[in-house]
């Protein structure tokens, strides 16, 4: 791990960035046999051969030349072998890839590689060692070519998509983050969007294709490589190469995830499909019961504003004056008054899910894009309505482990307090953190609860200050926490005057934070994701960008451990992962997993580790979000009147 506790930034005292932005790392051992006997697996191997602190800032390439003078920026790269790659493929919605063609030039010699689907070998037709560069525009689509050929993965990846993102997160760009928007940023000429469209649909619609056909898909797939070729001269001065083939490190793991997929219960989503039209009006009459806010199909506003009133709801309001009705507002509020849960799943589902959407392929397993780096955090941002952890909890009772596997959901327990106690350095949150309940510390260190109180005894102070932690985490003011526990707005301003009361350090960390940020334009993590600051940007969002964001770096570090390690990651999940294994691996992978998120957590927080929590599952039991449990039991039960109806007639 020594190169990636050498990867981790020094932080000033706000951990902030304070290495050089416009670097990259010249390299003396670029080849022979000196450079030959730095060779390691790729699970060991460093991210650069070289010390870090031997950088050297580059001066912008103007209009994107290649080279500064007579010397190529592409000399300073520490490789001996540099290829820009681009696969075409096709597949079925959550399928696996199927390679199409592969363009590749080595932009050192200039030597070009096109292979059409039948040329391809046992290898790769360039080496993947660590003194080979492998450059790519969303590498995993890349990487998961390789896996489905059954190539080796590259060991040195840099991926121009997450590093534009870095460079340009939080600021508007001129044509989006796809390669098209990072050309168009950079000045360069690119394909038409309508062009590349076309060719895409080509290229899905499947063969056969005609010889013309056939040169026209790999003419286009060269269309990318030639862009790639121009867009890393252009982007390299302001590349941080050590922390850049991290990012592409995570590349790899995305695409081994991706290939993975998440066990689906088939049998059960073609009943869900099936039935989920002729069961629905059942299905808001058995929830509404507890409500009488339907008149049919439609929502009623005044009926649930006189329900709010009964049952002395407090409620968001438009500027309008009609109530927010947002989905957004019903799940904040479920939250503080969890007999709105019901009504927000049905709502949702009723409005918003559609169960043809969720992509799930010929095996059985749920695949769609993990669009890594898509947030501004950097967290993925996968498809809401085809992966199933983007649908509503109750569908994910439909994840259920083949048979003779188990799955496990491991998550961080408590992830962003315990970041932020270790990145402020606050030793009472830190104390907090270790006492394995940090709410409950928390309400002691405030003296709102004695020394021997337990979760048991005092439950009610416990969710207030539970509830309070929360809400400085995402920002919020004394009226939306009154919203949030219940209480009038004096009390939620005296729970967050506690918190300040009692994390002095952490609340002069965080304060500087957002002064740094503002003052400097930017905020960033400690392996270097960045996020830029506009003048009118919101103070509050900005304090949780440290947490959310080294939550997002030490989340993709731990998969890079655990795919590396050979550990069936599933998916990554916000702050937690879901793997699978036969049965009588089971609890050794779960301990595997646990150790590789301990580790990430170390390394992310300078040795400040965070605790995990494991919920295990085994054949045929399937997984089940508590916050869904009860609208799965009654679809369910719906399914199964409406399948003897049918048996009836």
């Amino acid at each position: 791990m020594a190169e990636l506790l050498a990867c981790r930034r020094a932080a000033d005292p706000v951990s902030g960035d304070i290495a050089c932005e416009n670097e990259v790392v010249a390299h003396t051992n670029v080849s022979g046999a000196a450079h030959a006997q730095t060779i390691l697996p790729v699970a060991d191997a460093p991210l650069i051969e070289g010390p870090v602190g031997t950088a050297a800032a580059l001066p912008e390439a103007a209009g994107g030349s290649a080279t500064i003078g007579r010397q190529s920026l592409l000399d300073l790269l520490p490789y001996r072998e540099i290829w820009a790659v681009d696969f075409e493929f096709g597949s079925e919605p959550g399928d696996n890839p199927v390679p199409v063609c592969l363009v590749a030039w080595e932009l050192r010699s200039g030597r070009k590689l096109r292979l059409w689907r039948d040329e391809f070998g046992a290898t790769p037709p360039y080496p993947t060692g660590p003194d080979v560069l492998f450059i790519a525009y969303y590498a995993s689509a890349e990487i998961g070519c390789h896996l489905a050929l059954g190539w080796p993965v590259p060991e040195r990846v840099l991926d121009l998509f997450p590093e534009f993102r870095n460079h340009t997160n939080g600021i508007p760009t001129v044509s989006g983050a796809g390669l098209l928007g990072a050309l168009a940023h950079y000045g360069l000429d690119s394909i038409g969007a309508v062009e590349k469209d076309e060719m895409r649909d080509l290229i899905l619609r499947g063969g056969p294709w005609t010889d013309a056909d056939q040169q026209a898909i790999l003419d286009y797939c060269e269309t990318d490589v030639e862009a790639l070729a121009r867009l890393l001269p252009a982007m390299l001065p302001k590349i941080d190469l050590p922390r850049a083939l991290l990012r592409g490190r995570y590349m790899v793991a995305a695409a081994r995830m991706e290939r993975t997929g998440v066990p689906i219960d088939t049998e059960t989503l073609e009943l869900l499909r099936r039935h989920w039209s002729d069961i629905q009006d059942q299905l808001i009459a058995e929830v509404d019961r507890d409500y009488g806010v339907y008149g049919g199909r439609t929502f009623k506003e005044d009926r649930f504003a006189e329900w709010l009133t009964r049952n002395n709801i407090p409620w968001p309001r438009l500027d309008s004056g009609r109530l927010d009705l947002r989905d957004k507002t019903f799940r904040q509020t479920a939250r503080a008054y969890p007999i709105v849960a019901p009504l927000r799943e049905l709502r949702y589902a009723l409005s918003q899910m559609r169960l043809s959407d969720l992509a799930v392929g010929r095996d059985g397993r749920n695949r769609t894009l993990l669009s890594a780096f898509r947030a501004r955090t950097g967290r993925n941002q996968p498809s809401s309505t085809k992966s199933i952890f983007g649908t509503s909890v109750w569908l994910r009772g439909l994840i259920q482990p083949p048979r003779g596997h188990g799955i496990a959901y491991i998550d961080w327990a408590q992830q962003e307090f315990g970041i932020a106690a270790a990145l402020s350095g606050d030793p009472l949150m830190m104390d907090a953190y270790r006492s394995g309940d940090p709410y409950l510390a928390f309400a002691k260190q405030a003296g709102a609860a004695p020394p021997d109180a337990t979760k048991a005894t005092h439950k009610a102070i416990r969710d207030q200050f539970k509830s309070t932690v929360l809400a400085v985490q995402y920002g919020m003011g004394a009226d939306a926490l009154a919203q949030r526990i219940g209480q009038p707005p004096i009390r939620a301003r005296q729970l967050l005057r506690l918190h300040r009361e009692t994390y002095r350090v952490y609340w002069w960390w965080s304060d500087a934070a957002v002064d740094y940020a503002m003052l400097n334009d930017s905020l960033h993590t400690v392996f270097g994701w960045r996020v830029q600051v506009p003048s009118i940007s919101n103070p509050r969002s900005l304090s949780n960008f440290p947490m959310q964001a080294n939550g997002a770096e030490m989340l993709r570090l731990a998969c890079c451990l655990a795919t590396e390690r050979g550990i069936e990651v599933c998916a990554p999940v916000h702050d937690a992962v879901l793997i699978c294994a036969p049965l009588d691996r089971l609890d050794a992978e779960v301990a595997r997993m646990q150790d590789a998120m301990r580790e990430a957590s170390r390394i992310v927080l300078d040795g400040f580790e965070l605790g995990t929590d494991a919920k295990i599952v085994r054949y045929p039991d399937r997984y089940m979000d508590e916050r869904g449990a009860t609208m799965w039991d009654r679809v369910i039960k719906l399914i199964h009147e409406q399948q003897q109806k049918t048996a009836v007639v």
